[in-house]
């Protein structure tokens, strides 16, 4: 039985909200990316023509959303969401073209993101994850599930993964939750304590809490976050916080003061504009930051020949709104949506900073790759980078989990380059016993004795007796 009533109409406007609030914001912050100093920005600096500055931060969104109406709530995983990105998104900027070389070379998620990537800790992540707040408002652990299984394709398990857990927990609990130091405290409960991004966004609380002026807290969160960087996630999500804490809830004040903190501006001013317009919903964002922008939809990072994407902001909530109760209702959600009043009084706010998902999030490796064979989940974790040296074992780690409740025997056979040597055995046998409760783990160490250079693949084939199913997994490993 549903805990939380939300009425269809104020969804809709909160939804309409949020995408409103990113496409002022983006327009907003878009003439002023990457500038080093402060800004002094109170109003958009150049004419719009009615019309909002296209911005990747909402382009990617279009695609996700995409993605969920073809496959499903629970068909999105990293996987899918790789190959949608070879597909539909054009630009090879920082981390996108990182994620997409390796993926091209044969890496799947979230190595794509992970190997060799000096942006894995960037923004491009936490600015698009409101599509996954949308479709679960009010439930924070189904956003962030959804947004590891995004970030991780291009930010493997970098600070960039934890920006967008930290900002998808946020707008999902904006639907239901107002309070501002509360979401914050939400925000964090879903990410390491310890994590760069959590500390930039506790220096901002506690430079607030202080007294100190937006610039002091501003500088504190520079001079934190410098060893990484310019346009790096924590520094930026730092100022999205600092915006939402000294704009003491004005709508122009907070996004102006975001974007005043300079660097990754548009990324900023789009986010704090879509937390707010979740709050605010469509009619409380004043109108004077309205009229200017219109409600049309531009893109710039999505190649359109090859999918149509919504062109308004009423069409993409529309799309959204239908999506909403199937995502809910695949997960069993407690949130109900009706044509009646919205009802909180079954809201436990506790129950919105468990860190149980969270955690789980956590503990995956940024090496591993999981694959579903219906009957068996394997996980392969590389351990490390895949890089290879001659006559130098390589370990890899093989988890098995049984997805049917009778026993299963399951076999490993390692197919890899000649004169590669498999320890202790090209083939590997195990049970497992039960449904879930019973997990393996196969170790084996492969050795390469010959090597030329450049790219050498394989593959684990996974079969199970009695099961027509067979698994393939990809290895790839670079000399």
């Amino acid at each position: 039985m549903a805990q939380i009533r939300l009425n269809r109409q104020e969804l809709w406007n909160k939804i309409y909200g949020c995408w409103l609030g990113k496409n002022i914001g983006g327009t907003l912050g878009t003439p002023f990316e990457g500038r080093t100093d402060i800004n002094n920005v109170s109003f958009y600096s150049q004419p719009t023509h009615g019309e909002p500055l296209p911005n990747d931060d909402l382009d990617l969104q279009l695609v996700w959303l995409q993605a969920v109406r073809e496959n499903g709530p629970k068909g999105i995983n990293s996987t899918l969401l790789g190959e949608y990105w070879l597909n539909y998104i054009s630009p090879y900027w920082n981390e996108y073209g990182i994620c997409k070389a390796n993926m091209r070379a044969g890496l799947l998620p979230p190595l794509s993101g992970e190997y060799r990537n000096h942006w894995k800790h960037s923004n491009g992540a936490w600015i698009r994850s409101e599509i996954w707040a949308c479709l679960a408002p009010g439930c924070p652990d189904i956003a962030i599930a959804h947004a590891y299984e995004d970030a991780s394709v291009d930010h493997g398990g970098g600070e960039g993964t934890y920006a967008a857990l930290f900002t998808a927990a946020v707008e999902s609990a904006a639907f239901v939750v107002h309070d501002r130091d509360e979401l914050i405290r939400i925000g964090l409960s879903k990410i390491p304590p310890d994590c760069r991004v959590a500390r930039a966004i506790k220096t901002a609380v506690e430079a607030y809490a202080a007294g100190k002026s937006w610039q002091e807290a501003r500088n504190l969160v520079v001079e934190d976050s410098a060893d990484l960087g310019w346009f790096q996630a924590p520094a930026n999500v730092a100022f999205v916080v600092i915006g939402w804490l000294y704009g003491e809830g004005d709508f122009g004040r907070s996004i102006c003061t975001a974007v005043n903190c300079g660097d990754d501006t548009d990324c900023t001013g789009a986010t704090l504009g879509a937390i707010l317009g979740i709050i605010l919903g469509k009619d409380g964002i004043p109108e004077e930051w309205i009229e200017p922008i219109g409600n049309r939809i531009l893109t710039v990072a999505i190649d359109r020949g090859s999918i149509r994407v919504p062109n308004t902001l009423d069409e993409l909530t529309d799309q959204v709104m239908q999506q909403v109760p199937v995502v809910l209702g695949s997960y069993g959600a407690p949130v109900e949506i009706t044509e009646g009043a919205s009802d909180l009084s079954g809201l436990e706010q506790t129950a919105l900073s468990a860190d149980t998902i969270a955690r789980q999030i956590w503990s995956k490796s940024p090496f591993a790759v999981t694959h579903d064979f219906v009957h068996t989940l394997v996980t392969l974790d590389y351990g490390r980078e895949p890089d290879i040296s001659e006559g130098e074992p390589f370990l890899l780690k093989v988890t098995l989990q049984n997805k049917m409740p009778d026993c299963r025997h399951v076999e490993l056979v390692w197919h890899l380059p000649e004169c590669w040597d498999v320890s202790p055995s090209p083939m590997n046998h195990v049970v497992l016993w039960n449904y879930g409760a019973n997990t393996a783990i196969v170790e084996v160490q492969v050795t390469p004795q010959q090597l030329y250079g450049g790219t050498y693949r394989g593959f684990l084939e996974v079969r199970a007796q009695g099961r027509p199913t067979v698994g393939i997994i990809p290895l790839v490993f670079f000399a």
